[in-house]
C-alpha cells in the first residue's frame, strides 16, 4: 500500500487526445440532455398535480448549476496536471 503512489505515478505525462475530448464532451452533453427531461418527470410522477411545475423547474436549475460548476472547477481538475489521482485547479 505505501508504494501505491509511486505506481501510480506515470514517468512520462499521458498525451491528451482531442478526439477523445470532444467524444467526451459530445456524450457528455447528450447524457445531460437525456437526464434533464427523465428527472423532471420522475420526480413530477412524484408529487401534486399544482406542484409539477415546481418540481420540473427545480430539476432544470440544479443541471444548470451542475454544468457551471462543471465549467468553473471540474475542467480543470480533470484535465490538468497535478496528482496522479487528482488534477490541479490551474485552468479554474
Amino acid at each position: 500500500m505505501a508504494a501505491a503512489p509511486a505506481l501510480a505515478a506515470d514517468p512520462a505525462p499521458p498525451a491528451i487526445d482531442t478526439g477523445d475530448t470532444a467524444w467526451m464532451l459530445t456524450s457528455t452533453a447528450l447524457v445531460l440532455m437525456m437526464t434533464i427531461p427523465g428527472l423532471a418527470l420522475f420526480y413530477a410522477g412524484m408529487v401534486r398535480k399544482k406542484n409539477v411545475l415546481a418540481t420540473v423547474m427545480q430539476s432544470f436549475a440544479i443541471c444548470c448549476i451542475i454544468t457551471v460548476v462543471w465549467m468553473v472547477a471540474g475542467y480543470s481538475l480533470a484535465f490538468s496536471t497535478g496528482s496522479p489521482y487528482l488534477g490541479d485547479l490551474s485552468k479554474a
